[in-house]
């Protein structure tokens, strides 16, 4: 199953007027959007129609944060507001994860490559576990949403669609990736955009982690830029 992260309004994401970075290269191949996608099936919906729905969730979702969130709970949801995607992969995403989870856990060896059940990696409970600080905490904790403003905890609520998702905010994402940069590779800009430019040949957990750290503190830095929500799409 691909993962692709989408970087936009909400309102832009749930009518389907967005393509992935696969679709966007197929359709400039000529080739039609695959089965399912957005518009190709008529699956679009008018953004006046969503934009209410989404309104009315954020401001459900402010109020039940309170005073935990200093600042308004608000951004750009118009037709006008642009939006960025990458698609890191699952591989990509899960070797992050891990390589942040093994970085504040360094006793623990990591795999070379990135197993098939990553999620139940003994580093990962570790860093997830009750009571336990992590530094990357906006990356290793589930999360599928970033909200455009600035906080330290992770939460668990409905999306838009009234599914129940861990949520976390992309300027402390920005931080953390960085954080974890200076950690680990102490990587300059240049050599991180490098890591971006292809997915590795070689699979390994390092390789992918690379790629798809290049990717998300790309959109993540868009992201914060332009006040705009950061999104899994799976």
């Amino acid at each position: 199953m691909a993962l692709d992260v989408y970087v936009g309004p909400l309102t832009r994401y749930y009518a389907g007027a967005w393509e992935s970075a696969a679709e966007t290269a197929a359709r400039k191949r000529g080739a039609p959007r695959p089965a399912g996608s957005g518009e190709a099936t008529g699956a679009a919906r008018s953004q006046d129609q969503i934009r209410p729905k989404v309104l009315a969730w954020r401001a459900v979702l402010a109020k039940a944060l309170g005073d935990r969130v200093d600042a308004p709970l608000d951004w750009g949801e118009t037709e006008t507001a642009p939006w960025f995607t990458h698609r890191p992969g699952w591989d990509g995403f899960g070797s992050l994860v891990l390589w942040a989870a093994y970085a504040e856990n360094p006793s623990l060896r990591m795999p070379t490559v990135l197993p098939e059940d990553w999620d139940d990696d003994v580093a990962l409970a570790r860093s997830t576990s009750d009571g336990f600080r992590s530094r990357f905490s906006h990356l290793v904790r589930n999360v599928e949403l970033w909200l455009p403003v600035a906080f330290e905890i992770t939460f668990e609520g409905e999306d838009v669609d009234g599914r129940r998702v861990v949520m976390g905010s992309v300027t402390t994402l920005r931080r953390q990736l960085a954080d974890l940069n200076a950690a680990i590779w102490k990587a300059s800009a240049a050599d991180i955009a490098t890591w971006g430019r292809m997915p590795p040949e070689q699979r390994t957990v390092q390789g992918c982690a690379r790629y798809a750290f290049a990717l998300l503190a790309d959109l993540a830095k868009r992201a914060d830029a332009e006040r705009l929500p950061m999104k899994l799409d799976y």
